[in-house]
């Protein structure tokens, strides 16, 4: 490390005053920002400041789905904003209308030109000037943040890996253009070759960083967070979708180099298991359970709460009501915006509160007619009336993450239940679909979970306090459990202890209960189902059914909510007098009604290679169907 005396670092940092103003005033874009005394990575690389907010500007690049909308690109929700670009780019997806020039999640270029500012990082670190009476301090930090640099460049590939399986694996600032997504002639390097690059500078990094961080520094990259995104790399490449898929067998570069593995391996399963199972033993983390005697609220207050004790690694937040406003209902009481409407598919994914899914004959499951009891309104329980029986005894964490007909929400301070169904053409009554975003679609449900009960729109008092959990120890128990049962000829001990774990945090009972939860087959379909169920809404969903080559199938047909828009036929048979009441339309409600004919073709899997990049570099070969 080179060294400067502390007079000039004084000089600089008295100046670096406005630079960090102007850097916080625009986050988003660092490097795009600094000042015109600073234009080139000489300038940055000659200033610790400078390069220690280049670090900052790779942190602000890592993947940010906090109130997504790639959860209505799959089967968990459809985005009802007619007048959004969110909305506008869900149907591109749902309709199969995304294309080579069109894939508004695809982000080849931007992700480049972020590994190429970590490949700069990382080469120059070392060599950047620091302060004399600094010098000790920067001996520990700087091997940290070379280290740090190399985990969100590994994270970058993993995403740009689950988009597009094989792509050119660039580590050298010169590789790569900042004005090009990549240098011409570059080929693509295949998915094992991809994985294994993740993987080792993974295990290369771990020891470089601590295993907890000092509380001024969370939020920065942990040795679990490491082993974690190692973790979720090889349990991507053990499935169906990179592991020996036939569908992929033509996809070679120029030179016949093979870029996906024909070859079926039964080892990988057991690499992602113990790359879990390292994170579990790490003794470090642990399921967020501070109300084991409330299921609802032991599951619900992580997605509230500035939990560090289950989040392995997580993206802070600042204190904001933005997701709530969004996500609420938009009735008078909650004034949200209902930004999503769960469909009635993932509803019905909920299992029963005596572990039978509701198809399942002894699930007790009832659609018809009503029950009366408590249900948890976010800060204490309530009573309810004339629930619909769809909703009695289902998991604990539907109550947590799902709003339905005559839910309660801060009853103290809404005075009555949500209600979705008709009522009235709106009129300002109904907490669905009254306002000018919801379009004329029809409705249902919202969202719940990640609500904070301590903010209170309709008072504007409160605020929200969460972070976005990017690894949590939970997705580590489900990788053990999902690697091991591929891994295995039938489940065990060891399959069943750690599924169990994350349905014991929500009092669900323990697996196996079905005859078929003791079968390879069977087993996958829990394991899938507890996926979908636990990260509800965190944006694993639309990753899982591809990994999992499901998504022909769950992607790739009618999706439902309920009857919230009847027709005026309807509300007259309905046989209440008054077509325009509350009765009316609940009457009416709940009748599965489709809202979306979904389309999902095999090329849908992977996502293609944007023409604009094989235009200028004419060695990338396209993926599958594209």
């Amino acid at each position: 490390m080179l060294l400067y005396n502390n007079k000039e670092m004084k000089k600089t940092c008295l100046f670096l005053v406005s630079v960090f103003l102007l850097v916080a005033a625009s986050c988003n874009k660092y490097l795009d920002v600094v000042p015109n005394e600073y234009v080139t990575d000489d300038d940055v690389y000659n200033n610790i400041n400078l390069a220690e907010q280049a670090l900052a500007r790779l942190y602000n690049a890592m993947p940010d789905e906090t109130g997504s909308t790639i959860t209505s690109y799959t089967d968990e929700s459809y985005h009802h904003w007619t007048d959004n670009g969110g909305a506008l780019d869900a149907y591109k997806f749902n309709l199969g209308t995304w294309s080579t020039t069109d894939n508004p999640i695809g982000n080849w270029a931007g992700r480049y030109q972020d590994i190429r500012r970590a490949n700069t990082f990382i080469e120059r670190i070392e060599k950047v000037p620091v302060p004399l009476d600094r010098s000790e301090y920067y001996q520990t930090w700087i091997p940290r943040y070379k280290a740090e640099a190399r985990f969100l460049r590994a994270m970058f590939y993993f995403e740009l890996f689950k988009r597009f399986g094989a792509v050119p694996l660039l580590t050298s600032s010169a590789s790569i253009d900042l004005n090009e997504a990549a240098s011409s002639n570059v080929e693509r390097n295949s998915t094992d070759e991809i994985v294994d690059f993740i993987v080792s500078e993974c295990d290369d990094i771990a020891s470089s960083l601590p295993s907890v961080q000092e509380p001024s520094q969370v939020g920065r990259v942990t040795q679990g967070a490491a082993l974690a995104l190692k973790a979720r790399t090889l349990i991507y490449a053990a499935s169906p979708l990179f592991n020996g898929n036939a569908l992929y067998k033509d996809i070679s570069n120029q030179d016949g180099k093979k870029l996906f593995s024909q070859a079926y391996d039964r080892e990988k399963w057991k690499r992602a298991a113990d790359a879990a199972m390292n994170v579990i033993n790490l003794g470090i983390y642990s399921l967020y359970s501070p109300f084991p005697d409330n299921p609802i609220q032991n599951y619900a207050a992580q997605f509230h709460t500035r939990d560090y004790t289950e989040s392995i690694f997580q993206r802070i937040k600042e204190n904001s009501t933005g997701l709530d406003g969004n996500w609420l209902p938009n009735g008078p009481p909650f004034k949200g915006n209902g930004q999503f409407t769960p469909l009635q598919e993932m509803i019905d994914s909920y299992e029963m509160k005596n572990g039978y899914p509701i198809g399942e004959q002894g699930s007790n499951y009832q659609s018809t007619g009503f029950w009366s009891g408590q249900l948890w309104d976010g800060l204490k329980w309530q009573a309810v009336s004339n629930i619909s029986n769809m909703y009695k005894d289902r998991d604990p964490r539907f109550y947590a993450s799902i709003f339905f007909q005559y839910d309660v929400w801060r009853y103290d301070a809404t005075k009555r239940p949500v209600k979705l169904a008709f009522w009235g053409s709106g009129n300002g009554k109904t907490d669905g679909w009254a306002n000018s975003k919801s379009g004329t679609n029809p409705w249902g449900y919202n969202i719940r979970k990640f609500l904070s009960p301590d903010y209170d729109r309709n008072a504007n008092t409160g605020t929200a306090k969460r972070n976005w959990p990017v690894y949590r120890l939970a997705e580590m128990y489900l990788i053990y459990a999902e690697a091991m049962n591929e891994y295995l000829d039938a489940p065990d001990n060891r399959v069943y202890e750690y599924i169990n774990k994350v349905r014991n945090r929500v009092k669900m009972p323990a697996l196996p209960i079905l005859a078929a939860d003791q079968t390879k087959a069977g087993m996958r379909k829990r394991i899938q189902n507890e996926n979908r169920v636990e990260f509800a809404f965190e944006a694993h969903r639309f990753w899982d059914v591809r990994r999992w080559m499901i998504a022909s199938t769950v992607d790739n047909q009618a999706v439902h909510v309920l009857n919230a828009k009847p027709s005026a036929a309807e509300l007259a048979a309905s046989g209440v007098q008054d077509v325009n009441s509350e009765e009316a339309g609940v009457a009416v409600f709940y009748k599965p009604v489709i809202i979306q004919t979904r389309i999902f073709q095999d090329k849908h899997y992977l996502m293609p290679v944007p023409q604009s990049e094989i235009d200028k570099d004419p060695k990338l070969v396209q993926n599958y169907g594209w």
